[in-house]
């Protein structure tokens, strides 16, 4: 592992496939031009918006989405990561699908969202993820890069589940990313705090790409793409417009923490 730039995404994603691969890719070369070698999308990048209409173009979404990723690695010459975009499974449904892909094209790691969103929030709003997404059934192997350290994936409503987050951490992680579409209603108050969290207790970086502002008249996403060092630090904040949120991984730096938080050592349970 060395000192390199990563970067987490921010995106408005809206259910136009097509505009929302543009506005990727401009993001994805904002990013490169500012030295990122780590590029990683939010969830629901290719597509955000209504429900059925995701399933009837699931199948396009899907193919379309991978061989943007796998694109854009080669284009730009970087690893990169595509948080959550719909593949196909059984019984009419999809896989919410993170996908990680090296700059030579090739797939380095897939992994299928497994804690699914079905919640009824205060401000009225009703998420039903599970009507149209299956759930996955495994944690994902963790990927270790030579140059980048050892990768662990994740979704959104994921990062609510630690015991998850020390399973990855348990099998050697030093990078969890946390690809998401907050809602703007629980993101302001758990959005931070919570992946400040994963990163204090594992002793990891977080890589948090994210939706922001109106996907449709209902859907309001938080924003706030952050990147998280090990002590909790926020060292990049993308705020709440479409952009970019910057910052160097450095493994001196996980060391040091390491060294002098041991808590990794200390565990009496699990």
């Amino acid at each position: 592992m060395k000192p390199y730039l990563a970067a987490a995404v921010q995106m408005t994603s809206l259910p136009d496939l097509h505009k929302n691969l543009a506005q990727a890719t401009d993001l994805i070369e904002l990013a490169v031009r500012r030295g990122a070698e780590l590029v990683c999308l939010p969830e629901n990048f290719s597509f955000l918006g209504d429900e059925s209409a995701k399933i009837e173009q699931a199948e396009t979404i899907g193919l379309e989405s991978e061989k943007f990723i796998k694109t854009m690695a080669q284009r730009f010459q970087i690893t990169i990561l595509g948080g959550g975009y719909p593949v196909p499974a059984e019984a009419g449904k999809v896989y919410n699908t993170a996908l990680l892909v090296a700059p030579d094209g090739s797939e380095l790691a897939r992994y299928h969202k497994v804690h699914l969103f079905d919640v009824e929030l205060p401000d009225g709003n009703i998420y039903h993820e599970s009507g149209i997404v299956l759930a996955g059934s495994e944690i994902p192997p963790i990927y270790a890069s030579p140059k980048y350290g050892n990768l662990g994936m994740s979704v959104c409503y994921d990062v609510r589940f630690p015991e998850f987050y020390r399973a990855l951490s348990k099998a050697g992680a030093d990078v969890l990313f946390v690809p998401a579409a907050f809602t703007a209603f629980t993101g302001k108050d758990h959005w931070q705090v919570l992946l400040q969290a994963r990163a204090i207790e594992n002793t990891t970086y977080v890589i948090a790409p994210a939706q922001t502002g109106f996907h449709n008249s209902r859907r309001q996403s938080h924003g706030h793409a952050l990147i998280v060092d090990p002590w909790g630090v926020v060292l990049a904040d993308a705020s709440i417009e479409p952009g970019v949120a910057v910052a160097a991984i450095e493994p001196s730096r996980l060391d040091q923490v390491r060294q002098q938080m041991p808590c990794l050592n200390h565990r009496v349970f699990g």
